[in-house]
């Protein structure tokens, strides 16, 4: 009689990043993804209505209080879409990486009573928001018609954007998931970090405010190249510059780091949890 096969689990070393295996799990990534969804939209009478009022109402705040109380320079653009434009990749930024922060806490069974890649739950935080940001694209679209505004070959470049702003929210993400396991106090500081992170990026007024020698520095924060681009690519508006390269080498850079360190500490989540 032929012996059963059987199946070893061997711990990795800690800190590699085995990426391989988020490939060959990435069928439990599709289902976590759509348990996150389905739970986001559970016993909503609006249901994916939200994705649009989020950025809308944010859209009209910020035009009273800053386009037309504050008379902030637009670049020429109509205030409403100029701030629209950069809400969608900021609503988007601001979900995943809250939603990222408690996913390890939120899935306290699965990380303490199976085995798989828990890199995939802050992945799945950050990868699921993606659905309400392409519905908000959508409406950012008819406010284009509306407005007249034709997109140019610029409009190409919007992939690029759109990509460093999921690398920008999944290397914040998955630092603060490992932290959160460990100290329990970040879940107070992500919100305070979130709202200080949206005046700090040139959503309500724009990049060329800051002067040109001082340009650069603003890269080091990566959803600003990534607001920039959205209207540069979308509107027309100023091209975000020099300071991309500063933006992609801080967003690559933090998730590597990210992922690294989450590597080195998963080994303690059901420990600690």
């Amino acid at each position: 009689m032929s012996a059963s096969p059987s199946v070893v689990i061997v711990p990795d070393a800690r800190g590699r990043l085995a990426l391989g295996e988020l490939w060959h799990s990435r069928e439990l990534l599709y289902f976590l993804v759509w348990r996150d969804l389905k739970v986001r939209y559970k016993q909503t009478t609006l249901g994916v209505a939200w994705a649009l009022l989020q950025p809308l109402l944010s859209m009209v705040v910020f035009a009273v209080v800053f386009g037309r109380l504050g008379r902030i320079p637009s670049d020429g653009i109509a205030y409403p879409i100029f701030a629209f434009a950069a809400l969608v990749p900021w609503t988007y930024t601001a979900t995943a990486v809250s939603a990222a922060a408690s996913s390890l806490l939120g899935s306290q069974y699965l990380v303490t009573k199976l085995f798989f890649p828990r890199l995939l739950v802050p992945v799945a935080a950050v990868v699921s928001p993606l659905v309400d940001a392409g519905i908000s694209l959508a409406l950012l679209i008819v406010m284009m018609i509306a407005y007249g505004i034709v997109p140019t070959v610029a409009a190409l470049a919007m992939p690029f954007f759109a990509l460093l702003g999921i690398t920008t929210a999944a290397a914040l993400g998955i630092w603060l998931a490992a932290l959160n396991v460990r100290y329990r106090d970040v879940r107070y500081a992500v919100p305070f970090l979130i709202q200080v992170w949206l005046f700090a990026s040139p959503i309500a007024y724009p990049a060329s405010l800051v002067p040109l020698p001082w340009r650069h520095l603003v890269g080091l924060n990566p959803l600003a190249s990534v607001v920039e681009g959205f209207r540069w690519a979308l509107l027309g508006g100023p091209a975000p510059g020099l300071m991309c390269a500063t933006s992609v080498a801080v967003a690559v850079g933090g998730l590597l780091a990210a992922t690294w360190y989450f590597r080195h500490v998963e080994g303690t989540f059901a420990d600690v949890i």
